[in-house]
């Protein structure tokens, strides 16, 4: 009713407009801006800068490395998410009216981020990390919605969800969302500096790396200790605790080191691989320089705790001494030439094997996925060519695999568990 009276009034006004327009009023100059042309052209330079800040928090919270399949149009959806409770494809986020979102409005964006909840009002499955979401400002939730309507539509209708039963019945989503979601904005720690503050703030909200770095129980429920490390929905791959001295921690790094593994994805304290190069590729090396320390300055502050499990290190007997040996047969010839006879690497081109963390996670997961698949460091501008590593499933066998990777986790003073040729299998064959 309201937009009806207001058409009708608009339409009197316009209907004044053109009969009180005096007789003898001379017409303006050619060149002459008017005021109402000032007007729109502030408003115009206001819409173009609230869409460049939304495009540059879209890029920070990486919305496209989830709204964009391998090849396909960005922001059109069509990705898939394998959970324990189903499998998602995610939605087409460009402004389509019929399979986008192009009807939504700001208010219906915000619900989206903030309540978890659909533009009619229903509960969004957690596949969408509203639990994090919902730490977003206002200004900054709206700005990312400008910026996606400002996007070329895309006219793509993905394919439905495929949600477990009795995950499938929505109602149960009440239940979760009582038991498993807080919601609100991030409020600022006074205690803290401004810097940290806005560290936090895009670490756990726009930035959601909890969605990761924890654990998550059957029913893909946060739990346990925060940024405590977990493995990854729907993938063979550990993301490390981000806490703990012996997997991720940075509390004993300087800052610079931590500014400069987020924006390039190497250091000369580790190297990104697997899901986290694609997210310093498609999103981190974008930061600008304040937000990098800002995130750099919260990270290291995060307070040191134990390693979600611990793995526990092989005595050193005849057996598992011949075992090493072969490994290192192997390493000899197939890693050496790039990884260096004591694992030193090679700086900025091959990872040092002595001392990483990385290697002697209490999961070798990571460790049997890279040398099975090989993989290669973040694409960034600085480094269009990335040095990588070579896939070697179709070079080593299972067993092979498992020795040249225990020799790893137990040379130049590494210590960890041996490795078994089922647990490579089990990788091999896409099993956590």
């Amino acid at each position: 009713m309201k937009r009806i009276l207001s058409a009708a009034v608009l339409a009197g006004l316009t209907g004044l407009g053109i009969f009180m327009v005096p007789a003898s009023s001379s017409s303006v100059p050619a060149g002459v801006e008017t005021p109402s042309a000032k007007t729109d052209g502030i408003t115009r330079q206001a819409q173009q800068q609230l869409q460049a800040r939304g495009a540059y928090l879209a890029q920070a919270g990486n919305c496209m490395g989830c709204h964009t399949t391998q090849g396909g149009r960005p922001y059109a959806g069509g990705h898939i998410l394998d959970t324990s409770i189903g499998t998602f494809i995610t939605p087409n986020i460009t402004p389509d009216p019929e399979t986008g979102i192009g009807l939504w409005n700001e208010e219906d964006f915000w619900r989206a981020l903030h309540d978890g909840k659909a533009r009619n009002g229903s509960p969004l499955y957690p596949a969408f990390p509203y639990t994090e979401y919902t730490k977003i400002t206002r200004e900054d939730s709206d700005a990312i919605f400008a910026y996606l309507q400002s996007l070329p539509p895309a006219q793509q209708r993905n394919r439905p969800n495929q949600i477990h039963f009795p995950f499938n019945l929505r109602p149960l989503i009440y239940i979760w969302r009582a038991l498993y979601f807080e919601q609100g904005v991030y409020r600022a720690d006074e205690v803290k500096s401004d810097e940290w503050n806005r560290g936090a703030y895009l670490v756990q909200g726009l930035g959601h790396c909890n969605a990761c770095h924890t654990a998550r129980n059957p029913f893909g429920a946060s739990q346990g200790e925060l940024f405590g490390g977990g493995q990854l929905m729907g993938s063979n791959w550990y993301a490390p605790s981000l806490t703990s001295l012996q997997e991720a921690s940075t509390s004993d790094w300087p800052v610079e080191d931590i500014v400069q593994l987020l924006r390039t994805g190497l250091s000369s304290r580790a190297i990104t691989t697997g899901p986290m190069a694609d997210v310093v590729s498609q999103s981190l090396q974008y930061l600008t320089k304040e937000d990098a320390y800002a995130m750099a300055t919260y990270l290291k502050s995060l307070p040191e705790t134990d390693p979600r499990s611990r793995g526990i290190a092989p005595a050193l007997t005849e057996e598992v001494d011949r075992l090493l040996r072969q490994g290192g047969e192997i390493y000899e010839t197939h890693c050496q030439d790039c990884h260096g006879n004591l694992g030193q690497g090679a700086p900025g081109a091959y990872p040092a094997l002595a001392g990483n963390r990385g290697v002697t996670l209490a999961s070798p997961i990571n460790a049997i996925r890279s040398i099975l698949n090989g993989g290669y460091a973040p694409v960034i501008a600085s480094n269009p060519r990335p040095y990588g590593m070579p896939p070697f499933a179709q070079i080593l066998r299972d067993d092979e695999i498992a020795l040249v990777l225990s020799y790893i986790r137990n040379a130049w003073g590494n210590r960890g568990t041996l490795v078994t040729a089922a647990q490579v299998d089990r990788s091999r064959k896409g099993a956590q």
